[in-house]
């Protein structure tokens, strides 16, 4: 195998290929990337077994083609050291050596062969369907914070990905909850697809958002029972499902919040933000007390002290209730308008919270006690 490559296109396929593999494997060709050179073409390949990401760099110049696997983070951290755009000459003289030549760095790295590495081979094709990047991106960062961390609950770690239908339009909706707080975003579909409710697991989710980044175009969708298959114009992602029953989210969705409450959205995430500086876990309520147009934001701590500020809202009742200041800053660092919109009930209700600038997001999150 001989090719060689711009420093910066492998650069940034080695950096996806660092966010799927395991750092402590106990398989060591899992901590391997496969690298395959043939067609002016170079396939690299990482998985963890659960989620395989396939990315494809074209126009290489391959004066012999083949194939082999080496250390992701060793090949990685050199990579990423040479001088960026310089071109880089890789070979495989011998079946254990590859061979880095840029500038006047030569390094010699350790591989496995080829054939150990773990390759399954899927037949998605039956229901496809196409999304544009942004869109997609956009599901996944209003839902993504919401994801819950306890292991014991698998069903709630990931993204409730589904199709719903609201007088006669049909969406791809995404719900994701931790008990505590929920995000629900949709977006519109030309027409009714053929797909299966699945939840996304939290790091195929976060794989997803670093590829949807940096690329704009279409996204090709398909699922079969237990997978899922992300296809852009160079990169494959396949990921493994999370088998479970995602909970009823409709009916924890308040129904007769009439207290509307709003404020101007930099004003209010600049205010939460600061008096929660005065606790220092973040895990003190912000508290709210609310009159007629005036909203006082407090934080106390026994051990660090107290925050106080007043803000001018619009509202039209009076109103005791606390917050967990880290939840109101997830939301409100997602919405698109100028403002924030939360309905209230009284101080033991969940509050629903809208964003005037995006139609199709919601969010609820619980109050706290005291």
């Amino acid at each position: 195998m001989k090719f060689n490559i711009n420093q910066q296109d492998l650069q940034q396929a080695l950096n996806y290929c660092q966010g799927v593999i395991e750092k402590r494997s106990t398989l060591p060709i899992l901590s391997n990337i496969l690298l395959n050179a043939q067609n002016s073409k170079l396939t690299i390949t990482a998985t963890d077994l659960d989620l395989i990401f396939i990315h494809e760099l074209n126009n290489i110049e391959v004066t012999e083609e083949g194939k082999t696997t080496t250390t992701s983070s060793i090949m990685y951290d050199i990579v990423r050291k040479f001088s960026s755009g310089k071109k880089i000459n890789l070979t495989l003289n011998d079946k254990y050596k590859l061979h880095l030549e840029s500038e006047k760095s030569v390094f010699n790295l350790n591989c496995i062969d080829a054939s150990e590495f773990p390759l399954t081979d899927e037949n998605f094709n039956q229901n496809e369907f196409s999304l544009k990047s942004k869109q997609l991106l956009k599901l996944l960062n209003k839902c993504k914070f919401s994801v819950s961390n306890d292991e014991t609950r698998h069903y709630l770690s990931g993204i409730y990905l589904h199709q719903t239908e609201v007088e006669d339009k049909n969406y791809l909706t995404a719900v994701a909850t931790d008990s505590h707080r929920m995000s629900i975003s949709k977006i519109r579909l030309d027409k009714k697809i053929d797909f299966e409710p699945v939840i996304l697991p939290k790091k195929t989710i976060f794989q997803l958002c670093s590829l949807l980044d940096s690329y704009d175009g279409d996204v090709k969708i398909s699922n079969i029972k237990s997978k899922i298959k992300f296809e852009l114009s160079n990169s494959i992602l396949i990921s493994k499902l999370i088998d479970g029953k995602f909970p009823n989210y409709i009916q924890v969705i308040p129904k007769n919040n009439q207290k509307k409450l709003e404020i101007d959205l930099k004003s209010f995430l600049n205010s939460v933000d600061r008096v929660a500086s005065v606790s220092l876990d973040k895990k003190d309520g912000v508290k709210f007390n609310l009159s007629k147009d005036i909203l006082d934001l407090s934080v106390n701590n026994t051990s660090s002290g107290d925050g106080k500020e007043t803000l001018a809202v619009k509202f039209d009742h009076d109103l005791e209730i606390s917050f967990n200041s880290r939840y109101l800053i997830d939301v409100a660092s997602q919405l698109d308008g100028e403002r924030i919109e939360l309905f209230l009930n009284d101080t033991g209700s969940p509050a629903l919270i809208k964003d005037p600038g995006d139609f199709d997001s919601i969010f609820v999150v619980m109050p706290m006690k005291g």
